[in-house]
């Protein structure tokens, strides 16, 4: 069955971006009320993305995050997207998401990622030795914490009789990849997979196909289950979309040029922008980042993608800044893709 002729999903990932000089505060109810705007438009899952010692993003911790967001909505999926696991003791991993799990049952999603989210020092800071930063256990990391879950250490393992829970409680697992070291452990081992376009548009559609063809079934998941993560911005006309794009847009050419400090830019910051010979050639290149446009090319767009890459669903990177306009994106699509 073709993907234009089955529903396709839709989905938001959230970095809780602080957009416009907003306060902290500000920026974490907006994305409180984004997750409950994404509920009642039948959205299938809203997840937090996990950075460290970023100035202007307040994701640190994608498990509490989605603990507050889950008491607020009903049926949205909540999650991570991810937990970066380097960064943790897997025990601790299990333990909160096994929490999760029994407070909102059959809503909770483990998204794993194999980076750390941060620079070099702050990972340190974080795992507390540079020892646990400059070796590399990844394999070992992921195989103990899906052990957790599953209650399958091997006889000789010495954590063999440690349980997480008082009850054997599994989130929904998912390995991130932007390349095809997480399509690996994905389908090695029967998760599910979300691929981030938006940081390596040009492998997407190609590691998909491959999770999908290698796709082992496991305790987990028995048939594959898989996403494109991109940018979107649907507005009501293309011109409009793109006025809405370029604070995104010089974002991530800065990104591209080096420049990590500056606060998000302003609608009127991009627009009053004067891009130089080298940013734009940068610009023209991170378009495989984004999809923009009208409602009905970028639901055509996302719809001719999720066909290429064999998935069902879309994960929408949220990187409008102005809350009047984001909703308006968002419900956009909700109506193009007639997800309730």
């Amino acid at each position: 069955m073709s993907n234009h002729s089955k529903k396709l999903k839709l989905s938001i990932l959230d970095l809780a971006t602080i957009y416009n000089s907003e306060s902290a505060s500000a920026t974490l109810q907006n994305s409180v009320e984004l997750a409950q705007l994404a509920d009642r438009l039948g959205y299938e899952r809203y997840w937090f993305a996990e950075h460290h010692n970023t100035k202007f993003q307040m994701s640190t911790s994608p498990d509490l995050l989605g603990a507050h967001v889950a008491a607020v909505t009903k049926n949205i999926r909540i999650g991570s997207g991810g937990i970066m696991l380097p960064n943790h003791s897997p025990l601790k991993v299990a333990e909160n998401f096994s929490l999760l799990e029994a407070l909102h049952p059959n809503r909770i999603d483990l998204g794993i990622g194999r980076a750390p989210g941060t620079d070099g020092l702050t990972a340190v800071a974080l795992r507390r030795s540079r020892e646990a930063v400059t070796g590399y256990d990844f394999p070992e990391q992921l195989d103990e914490l899906l052990s957790y879950f599953s209650g399958n250490f091997s006889p000789e393992h010495p954590f063999k009789d440690i349980r997480p829970s008082a009850e054997q409680l599994i989130p929904d697992v998912y390995m991130l990849g932007s390349s095809d070291g997480g399509m690996r452990f994905a389908s090695e081992n029967g998760l599910g997979f979300v691929f981030a376009a938006h940081i390596a548009p040009h492998l997407a559609v190609r590691m998909l196909n491959a999770y999908r063809d290698h796709f082992k079934p496991s305790l987990f998941l028995q048939e594959p289950k898989s996403a494109l993560a991109i940018i979107v911005i649907a507005a009501d006309s293309e011109e409009e979309a793109e006025y809405l794009a370029g604070p995104a847009e010089l974002q991530w050419v800065r990104w591209g040029t080096g420049q990590f400090t500056h606060a998000p830019p302003t609608l009127e910051e991009a627009e009053n922008h004067v891009y130089t010979p080298q940013e734009e050639k940068i610009r023209q290149e991170n378009r495989g980042r984004f999809v923009i446009g009208s409602v009905e090319d970028v639901a055509k767009k996302l719809r001719d993608l999720a066909e290429k890459a064999r998935v069902d669903e879309m994960m929408i990177l949220n990187m409008l800044t102005e809350k009047k306009t984001r909703h308006r994106s968002f419900e956009l699509l909700a109506d193009a893709f007639e997800l309730n």
